[in-house]
């Protein structure tokens, strides 16, 4: 019954930080996406 916990506990543990990757990965991916598509000089502007 224990090991039986633990395992199920490990596959939801492994399930979670695979989904949080992906999610960092699409964050990282759509503001690089982002910055592309302004341009470089985005920042550099009149204030």
């Amino acid at each position: 019954m224990e090991d039986a916990d633990d395992e199920r506990k490990r596959r939801q543990r492994k399930r979670s930080l695979a989904i949080a990757w992906i999610l960092a990965g699409l964050v990282v991916l759509f503001f690089i996406v982002t910055i592309v598509r302004l341009g470089g000089n985005v920042a550099v502007r009149p204030i």
